[in-house]
């Protein structure tokens, strides 16, 4: 392994023999008598200079001056001062000017000597590695904001390349509903819209997605207030609701608050789908809403299978599924994942928590 190197210069050719004999083993030590000689020598040695240790009492340049001049070639490098002289003056103008690590006084104790030069070149490689980790930083900073660009562009992508032909292919079955089919037809057509509606909804809800947490999506907050559900139940829920016998109970504060009312009506819809999808046939599903210091909680609670610790800690992530793929099983799929986005742009996020019976979802919009 290369030693570190380090420069000591001093007017007096016996300070600098003695400190070369008392750093050699550890360090690669350059000597000069002058300032003049010493900036010489760092023309010479262009390889990495860890410490240069000077003295400040020197003919036709001071210690101070010369360290001053090797700012800007060395910049990097840590600077210590010897002196026989302790006046106030020069301790503030060799902090302020020479930006020194340390100053030590003459005669120095060998001990402390090598101790404080050891901690200084220590603290050199350090700075280094530090400058290293930041520059590979700043180049993982610039290789995320292009892959951002990239994620985006893909978006764009799917939205046009996807949704094009997909909305061919729906517009044709429409079409084909329209003539005279055989039973089997009838059933392979319905299959390929089917397939096709799934397909169209999952491309929106990956989109949607992406916009929440790209920033893409704006906000337009309005004043709300939830009196009552019922508007706000799709057809789709009401279908579920009906075929499970599930009814709904309301414990509501008609309490007024901010949010996107587009956004929070949808992420009212798919919580509560989620609620009915897995919810026990025949048991109450129950919403609250409470106004406390925080802002306004909303509550969903289903009567049904819990939900697994381990299932709880990476439900929230996109397109996380918890069912065997290769059954076709849809899972958990997107829709808590896109209500925590939507809620995120709101300053909420989702909590999931299991109950004796059932399953609690809930969010809070701040106030």
């Amino acid at each position: 392994m290369t030693k570190p190197t380090i420069l000591c210069v001093d007017d007096e050719k016996d300070n600098v023999d003695s400190l070369e004999r008392l750093f050699r083993k550890k360090y690669n030590v350059l000597k000069a008598t002058s300032g003049k000689e010493a900036l010489s020598l760092l023309d010479q040695h262009r390889e990495s200079l860890a410490l240069i240790i000077t003295d400040q009492r020197m003919p036709e340049m001071t210690g101070i001056e010369f360290l001053e001049k090797t700012l800007e070639s060395r910049p990097e490098t840590l600077r210590m001062l010897l002196t026989g002289y302790t006046d106030l003056e020069s301790v503030i103008s060799a902090v302020n000017k020479g930006q020194i690590y340390r100053y030590l006084t003459k005669p120095w104790d060998p001990v402390d000597l090598v101790h404080t030069v050891d901690q200084a070149v220590e603290r050199f490689f350090l700075g280094i590695e530090l400058k290293e980790k930041n520059a590979q930083l700043t180049k993982a900073l610039e290789e995320l904001k292009s892959l951002d660009k990239a994620k985006s562009n893909f978006m764009i992508l799917i939205n046009h390349e996807l949704k094009t032909p997909l909305t061919s292919i729906l517009n044709f079955a429409s079409l084909l509903k329209e003539t005279k089919l055989d039973p089997d037809q009838n059933q392979y057509l319905q299959r390929i819209v089917n397939s096709a509606d799934r397909l169209k909804n999952l491309i929106e809800d990956v989109l949607l997605i992406m916009k929440a947490e790209t920033g893409q999506l704006r906000l337009d907050k309005q004043n709300l207030v939830v009196k009552t559900l019922e508007p706000w139940l799709t057809p789709e829920i009401q279908k579920l609701l009906q075929q499970k016998a599930i009814p709904i109970e309301e414990h509501l504060t008609p309490k007024e608050f901010q949010a996107d009312r587009r956004i929070f009506i949808q992420v009212l819809q798919r919580l509560l789908h989620n609620a009915a999808k897995y919810g026990n046939p025949g048991q109450p599903i129950a919403v609250h809403s409470e106004s406390g210091a925080q802002g306004l909680t909303f509550k969903i609670i289903n009567q049904g299978p819990q939900i697994p610790k381990q299932v709880i800690d990476k439900i929230l992530q996109p397109f996380f599924i918890d069912e065997n793929i290769m059954n076709h099983s849809t899972g958990f799929g997107l829709g808590l994942t896109i209500c925590e986005s939507l809620l995120k742009i709101h300053g909420a996020d989702l909590q999931i928590q299991n109950q004796m019976n059932g399953v609690c979802v809930t969010f809070t919009i701040p106030a």
